[in-house]
């Protein structure tokens, strides 16, 4: 069930997330700790997304991180204080190709999830016929993460701010289709929202930078787990958090 991490800070190369950690995202996809649900390394695909001033440049393949030659010298070159960047283990029957691989995104949004949509897709056919057909019909992929990006764009177009939108979301999956999984991450660049349902997510704050990941990056005594069914919300100032509504 996929790995991802987000983080707002000082802008630092993107190999300080993807490669250099002792845990990076980059063996998270193929030794990673904690994949609650099923699977057992996270190979069908990847991307990174990062703000560069007021462009946000999207990094993405539909195959494994560790086979991209391309990667580790782009990681070592680039920095950008807003980053966010997963690896894919693709739910069974759901396609493996490039535009499945998060982060999905527009305008200076980025959006990833960690989970599956349980009973997909017959369960939110309710959901997803309350968006506009051509959102619809312009699906990045036919997964259920796809979906989710698409459910909550679709808020943040109507004004919601981040955290409702997100909120609102998990709890007309949660009541579509029990039992799904719903870690997101979103960010704008100078918000990250994320949720924790049935899947693990850490975070490390400290003056001035956020960074959560669905696992630590390393030993270093500042990771706290957020516990299960919680919504956070953090910027550089600090963070907060807050209980989902129970499913």
């Amino acid at each position: 069930m996929c790995r991802h991490l987000a983080y707002l800070g000082p802008p630092v190369p993107l190999a300080r997330w993807l490669f250099d950690p002792p845990h990076s995202l980059v063996r998270q996809s193929w030794a990673p700790r904690d994949m609650r649900g099923g699977g057992t390394i996270n190979a069908d695909g990847f991307g990174v997304g990062f703000h560069l001033g007021e462009q946000v440049v999207r990094y993405r393949r539909g195959t494994p991180i560790w086979s991209d030659t391309t990667l580790p010298a782009l990681a070592a070159s680039v920095s950008s204080g807003a980053v966010l960047a997963a690896v894919r283990s693709a739910t069974v029957g759901m396609p493996v190709v490039e535009t499945a691989s998060a982060p999905f995104g527009s305008g200076p949004w980025l959006f990833s999830h960690n989970g599956v949509v349980a009973g997909w897709p017959a369960t939110v056919a309710k959901p997803a016929a309350q968006l506009p057909p051509e959102d619809l019909l312009t699906l990045a992929a036919p997964t259920d993460a796809a979906l989710l990006w698409a459910l909550v764009h679709d808020r943040l177009r109507a004004g919601l701010p981040p955290d409702a939108a997100v909120r609102l979301v998990v709890a007309e999956v949660e009541a579509a289709a029990p039992g799904s999984r719903l870690n997101l991450l979103l960010t704008d660049g100078s918000v990250l929202v994320a949720t924790t349902v049935g899947h693990s997510l850490s975070v490390r704050s400290e003056a001035g930078s956020v960074l959560v990941a669905s696992e630590p990056l390393d030993d270093h005594p500042a990771w706290r787990p957020v516990p299960d069914r919680t919504l956070l919300v953090a910027t550089t100032a600090g963070l907060t958090t807050t209980p989902l509504g129970e499913a």
